[in-house]
Protein backbone atom coordinates (compact mmCIF):
# COMPACT_ATOMS: atom_id res chain seq x y z
CA UNK A 1 0.00 0.00 0.00
CA UNK A 2 1.35 3.46 -1.08
CA UNK A 3 2.00 5.97 2.16
CA UNK A 4 -0.62 8.44 0.34
CA UNK A 5 -3.31 5.61 0.50
CA UNK A 6 -3.08 6.24 4.25
CA UNK A 7 -2.10 9.53 4.52
CA UNK A 8 1.57 10.90 5.64
CA UNK A 9 2.20 10.59 9.13
CA UNK A 10 0.04 7.77 10.31
CA UNK A 11 0.67 4.13 11.03
CA UNK A 12 -0.11 1.26 13.90
CA UNK A 13 0.60 3.20 17.75
CA UNK A 14 3.18 2.05 19.70
CA UNK A 15 0.76 0.80 22.27
CA UNK A 16 -0.63 -1.61 19.87
CA UNK A 17 2.82 -2.77 18.36
CA UNK A 18 3.81 -3.32 22.26
CA UNK A 19 0.32 -5.10 23.74
CA UNK A 20 0.55 -6.95 20.33
CA UNK A 21 4.05 -8.62 20.51
CA UNK A 22 3.38 -9.22 23.75
CA UNK A 23 0.38 -10.79 23.08
CA UNK A 24 2.23 -13.35 20.70
CA UNK A 25 5.19 -14.09 23.03
CA UNK A 26 2.55 -15.02 25.51
CA UNK A 27 0.62 -17.25 22.95
CA UNK A 28 4.21 -18.90 22.27
CA UNK A 29 5.34 -18.63 26.36
CA UNK A 30 1.99 -20.97 26.73
CA UNK A 31 2.90 -23.68 24.02
CA UNK A 32 6.06 -23.96 25.56
CA UNK A 33 4.94 -24.94 29.26
CA UNK A 34 2.15 -27.29 27.30
CA UNK A 35 4.37 -28.63 25.40
CA UNK A 36 6.56 -29.25 28.55
CA UNK A 37 3.50 -30.55 30.41
CA UNK A 38 2.86 -32.77 28.23
CA UNK A 39 6.30 -34.89 27.58
CA UNK A 40 6.22 -34.05 31.62
CA UNK A 41 8.17 -30.96 32.92
CA UNK A 42 8.85 -32.98 37.02
CA UNK A 43 11.79 -35.08 38.14
CA UNK A 44 11.92 -38.51 37.32
CA UNK A 45 13.99 -41.26 38.98
CA UNK A 46 17.07 -40.99 36.78
CA UNK A 47 16.84 -36.71 36.92
CA UNK A 48 14.65 -34.00 34.89
CA UNK A 49 11.88 -35.29 32.81
CA UNK A 50 12.40 -34.16 28.31
CA UNK A 51 9.85 -30.66 29.69
CA UNK A 52 11.82 -30.12 32.93
CA UNK A 53 13.76 -26.42 31.48
CA UNK A 54 11.60 -25.90 28.59
CA UNK A 55 8.74 -25.23 31.37
CA UNK A 56 10.38 -22.76 33.29
CA UNK A 57 12.26 -21.07 30.34
CA UNK A 58 8.16 -20.79 29.17
CA UNK A 59 6.87 -19.61 32.26
CA UNK A 60 10.01 -17.07 32.66
CA UNK A 61 8.31 -16.48 28.94
CA UNK A 62 5.03 -15.69 30.10
CA UNK A 63 6.06 -13.89 32.91
CA UNK A 64 8.03 -11.58 30.80
CA UNK A 65 5.37 -10.84 27.71
CA UNK A 66 3.04 -9.90 31.20
CA UNK A 67 5.19 -6.96 31.98
CA UNK A 68 5.44 -6.05 28.32
CA UNK A 69 1.67 -6.04 27.81
CA UNK A 70 1.20 -4.01 30.88
CA UNK A 71 3.74 -1.79 29.99
CA UNK A 72 2.35 -1.24 26.75
CA UNK A 73 -1.14 -0.28 28.25
CA UNK A 74 0.81 2.71 29.81
CA UNK A 75 2.37 3.63 26.20
CA UNK A 76 0.92 7.11 24.73
CA UNK A 77 -2.39 5.91 23.18
CA UNK A 78 -1.31 8.14 19.89
CA UNK A 79 2.83 7.08 19.47
CA UNK A 80 2.83 6.27 16.05
CA UNK A 81 5.53 3.02 16.01
CA UNK A 82 6.33 3.20 12.53
CA UNK A 83 4.10 4.73 9.03
CA UNK A 84 2.01 2.47 6.76
CA UNK A 85 4.82 3.00 3.87
CA UNK A 86 8.05 1.82 6.14
CA UNK A 87 5.60 -1.08 7.39
CA UNK A 88 4.95 -2.00 3.69
CA UNK A 89 8.62 -2.24 2.97
CA UNK A 90 9.17 -4.29 5.71
CA UNK A 91 6.61 -7.01 5.26
CA UNK A 92 7.90 -6.65 1.14
CA UNK A 93 11.17 -8.59 2.78
CA UNK A 94 9.16 -10.74 5.47
CA UNK A 95 6.63 -12.61 3.43
CA UNK A 96 8.91 -13.49 0.61
CA UNK A 97 11.69 -14.84 3.31
CA UNK A 98 8.61 -16.26 5.44
CA UNK A 99 7.12 -18.32 2.21
CA UNK A 100 10.91 -19.47 1.58
CA UNK A 101 11.43 -20.98 5.04
CA UNK A 102 7.96 -22.52 4.59
CA UNK A 103 8.84 -24.06 1.28
CA UNK A 104 12.57 -25.21 2.58
CA UNK A 105 11.02 -28.49 4.09
CA UNK A 106 8.95 -29.36 1.31
CA UNK A 107 11.35 -28.30 -1.90
CA UNK A 108 14.65 -28.58 -0.10
CA UNK A 109 16.55 -25.03 0.23
CA UNK A 110 18.08 -24.84 -3.37
CA UNK A 111 14.53 -24.35 -5.44
CA UNK A 112 13.16 -21.67 -2.96
CA UNK A 113 16.38 -20.11 -2.86
CA UNK A 114 16.18 -19.59 -6.62
CA UNK A 115 12.66 -18.35 -6.34
CA UNK A 116 13.61 -15.94 -3.32
CA UNK A 117 16.35 -14.09 -4.81
CA UNK A 118 15.25 -13.78 -8.50
CA UNK A 119 11.59 -12.28 -6.36
CA UNK A 120 14.02 -9.56 -4.68
CA UNK A 121 16.47 -9.03 -7.94
CA UNK A 122 13.23 -8.38 -10.02
CA UNK A 123 10.56 -6.97 -7.93
CA UNK A 124 12.47 -5.22 -4.93
CA UNK A 125 16.22 -4.57 -7.42
CA UNK A 126 14.47 -4.16 -10.72
CA UNK A 127 16.69 -5.58 -12.36
CA UNK A 128 16.30 -7.18 -15.92
CA UNK A 129 15.98 -10.66 -16.51
CA UNK A 130 19.44 -12.41 -18.10
CA UNK A 131 21.06 -10.88 -14.72
CA UNK A 132 18.32 -11.85 -12.18
CA UNK A 133 18.50 -15.62 -13.75
CA UNK A 134 22.20 -15.99 -13.89
CA UNK A 135 22.22 -14.51 -10.07
CA UNK A 136 19.35 -16.33 -8.87
CA UNK A 137 20.78 -20.18 -10.28
CA UNK A 138 24.21 -18.76 -9.59
CA UNK A 139 24.56 -18.23 -5.98
CA UNK A 140 22.32 -21.61 -5.28
CA UNK A 141 24.49 -23.54 -7.42
CA UNK A 142 27.90 -22.17 -5.43
CA UNK A 143 26.86 -23.24 -2.33
CA UNK A 144 26.12 -26.75 -3.51
CA UNK A 145 29.43 -27.07 -4.88
CA UNK A 146 30.77 -25.51 -1.86
CA UNK A 147 28.83 -26.94 0.83
CA UNK A 148 27.86 -30.35 -0.14
CA UNK A 149 30.36 -31.07 -2.65
CA UNK A 150 33.59 -29.49 -1.56
CA UNK A 151 32.82 -28.90 2.74
CA UNK A 152 30.32 -32.18 2.53
CA UNK A 153 27.62 -30.92 4.58
CA UNK A 154 24.24 -31.75 3.63
CA UNK A 155 21.70 -29.47 2.56
CA UNK A 156 17.63 -29.95 2.84
CA UNK A 157 17.09 -31.63 -0.76
CA UNK A 158 13.61 -31.88 -2.46
CA UNK A 159 12.01 -33.49 -4.80
CA UNK A 160 13.41 -32.19 -7.91
CA UNK A 161 17.04 -32.86 -6.32
CA UNK A 162 16.22 -36.32 -6.04
CA UNK A 163 15.04 -36.38 -9.54
CA UNK A 164 18.42 -35.38 -10.69
CA UNK A 165 19.90 -37.67 -8.00
CA UNK A 166 21.51 -35.05 -6.61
Amino acid sequence: MSETSHGAGTGPTQRNAEIGVGLLTLLFGIIVVYGSYIVGFGWGPDGPQAGFFPFYVGLIICGCSLINIVQGTREEPTALFTEWGQLGQVLKVLVPTTVYVALVPFLGIYVPSVILIAVFMKWLGSYGWPLTIAVALGVPAFFYATLERWFLIPLPKGPIEAMLGL
